[in-house]
This record gives structure tokens, sequence and C-alpha cells, in this order.
């Protein structure tokens, strides 16, 4: 997942805090549809790609940080120093 790591943690995260929290005004999206998912009513096509939508660069985000902390983030290749 070398793709994952040439991404900026900055710009994932200001996206997934946009996409995250959209729209302002209401209710956001992704915790609506977080709710419906652990009610069992997250049955119809458009709310499943709502979910995945406004939640894929969460996801990303936390794999993201996951790398990281595993050390296998950007500038560590895994080999000794010497």
């Amino acid at each position: 997942m070398a793709w994952l790591d040439r991404i900026p943690l900055g710009w994932l995260a200001i996206g997934a805090l946009i996409l995250g929290l959209a729209p302002f005004g209401q209710e956001p999206h992704l915790w609506q549809k977080l709710k419906m998912l652990a009610e069992g009513t997250l049955t119809r096509p458009i709310d499943i790609f709502d979910l995945l939508m406004h939640g894929s660069l969460v996801v990303l985000v936390l794999l993201k940080l996951a790398r990281m902390a595993m050390g296998r983030g950007v500038g560590n290749t895994g080999r000794g120093q010497g």
C-alpha cells in the first residue's frame, strides 16, 4: 500500500473532515448512515453509496495512521541504517 504512503496525511484529514461532516447545517450524513447501519435500516442503494462516499476518506486516514504507527509509513523502508 505504498500509494497510501504517498498521500499527505493533512490532505486526507481535511478531506475526511469535509466529507465526514457534510452537510454542515444538518446532521452529518456519515453519522446518519452509521445510525441507520446500527438500526438495520440501511437498505437503499443510495444510502449505502452515501455511507461509502462519506466514510471512505475516514477509513483511509485510519489506515494511514495505522501504517504510521507500525512504522511502515513514509520514509521508513524497513531496512537497517548502515
